[in-house]
């Protein structure tokens, strides 16, 4: 078995994924180790949870750091500090700055409700996918975990797995389905990526 795979966490809001992510550490499920926390809401759950659990958590945003290049580089500086070797995304609402792309390219990863390319891009988060899927009338949705560039939901895909719409779904029904899914499946593809299982490709990381 490989070394544990140091991870850092940016989460917005409840942080539900987070805790997936969490209690599979904990668990022995993920061979990672959750080193560090940090969110843009210096009121969202996923700094509680992290507390909760005695990792590190920081509130990091236009409000600590009112300029973008500041915020950009207290990220990257705090992730560095926590010797994270991949960056997850758990529900982060906000692109991630030039440097902190630089300094792990091709080691950020994230997770969205449906199937990339349909349904990602500016705006399309949340119930604002479930209710385009909905409206677009298909038998199937799903999950995508992919790596992480300067374009919303844009960088190559890592992993996907299809979730049904039936046909009596509504908004809630979906999103439920779609999101129970999406915290199995993200912890099953970053157990993958820190065994090796999902290759990452090179890293060219710069300061």
């Amino acid at each position: 078995m490989s070394p544990p795979l140091n991870i850092g966490i940016l989460a917005s809001h409840t942080g539900t994924t987070l805790q997936s992510i969490i209690d599979a550490c904990e668990n022995g499920i993920l061979n990672a180790r959750c080193r560090v926390v940090i969110s843009n809401n210096s009121t969202s759950l996923a700094l509680e949870r992290a507390r909760r659990h005695s990792i590190p958590a920081f509130h990091l945003s236009s409000s600590t750091h009112p300029t973008a290049e500041a915020l950009d580089s207290a990220i990257k500086q705090t992730l560095l500090d926590h010797q994270v070797d991949l960056v997850v995304l758990a529900g982060y609402m906000k692109l991630l700055g030039p440097k902190t792309l630089r300094r792990f390219h091709n080691r950020v990863v994230n997770t969205h409700p449906a199937l990339l390319p349909e349904f990602g891009g500016r705006g399309m988060y949340g119930d604002n996918v479930h209710r385009a899927v909905l409206k677009a009338g298909l038998g199937t949705t799903g999950v995508t975990v992919h790596l992480v560039d300067e374009i919303y939901d844009h960088g190559p895909i890592l992993a996907q797995t299809q979730v049904p719409i039936l046909p009596n779904d509504t908004l809630e029904t979906l999103r439920d389905r779609v999101q129970t899914t999406e915290r199995r499946f993200y912890v099953e593809t970053l157990h993958k990526i820190a065994t090796n299982q999902i290759p990452l490709p090179p890293s060219h990381m710069s300061s």
